[in-house]
């Protein structure tokens, strides 16, 4: 990984996943961790493009057998009134996939993972993303929220994450 140090514009501090993101189009950073491109990457962003090709709407990957995870997708569903966020379970083969394209491992279901055409977000900036997509209040929600520094968003992320069946449970099988 290299750091990269851009000029003080604001106070937040974000990360970038993949080396296929635009550090222009992000106008709030101050530090941005850059992945190196990996082969394996860019050929799972190949080997995935078709899922963007009929379809531009942005995926949402969510563990398909934790009861805390099914609710956000239903409640997302439910504030998306213009349907613009399609919805995949890690555990399936194409999410499996869309997470090798997201520079994650294919078993990996600790986090929630939003994949647009050129870019993926994880953990706390999936659920801001996430926001920015569905009904108001949310992307003003959001917008807020980004004042939050990452590394707080992320170790409260982290925190649900890792207890999410001890609280919510899981169910037997994928659902949504």
């Amino acid at each position: 990984m290299a750091l990269l140090q851009l000029p003080p514009l604001t106070g937040c501090v974000r990360r970038f996943n993949s080396s296929v993101c635009s550090l222009s189009a992000r106008k709030f950073s101050i530090f941005a961790t850059l992945a190196q491109p990996s082969s394996d990457t860019t050929n799972w962003v190949e080997a995935t493009s078709s899922f963007f090709d009929q379809d531009k709407r942005p995926i949402m990957l969510f563990d398909g057998v934790c009861n805390l995870c099914n609710g956000g997708v239903k409640f997302v569903r439910d504030n998306d009134r213009n349907k613009t966020i399609r919805y995949e379970a890690l555990q399936s083969e194409a999410g499996k996939m869309l997470l090798r394209r997201s520079g994650r491992a294919p078993d990996d279901i600790s986090s929630v993972v939003l994949v647009e055409r050129d870019r993926s977000y994880i953990k706390s900036e999936a659920v801001l993303k996430i926001m920015e997509y569905i009904d108001l209040p949310f992307p003003q929600l959001a917008i807020l929220l980004q004042f939050v520094p990452l590394f707080i968003r992320d170790f409260v992320y982290d925190n649900v994450a890792n207890n999410r069946y001890m609280i919510f449970g899981r169910s037997e099988s994928c659902e949504i």
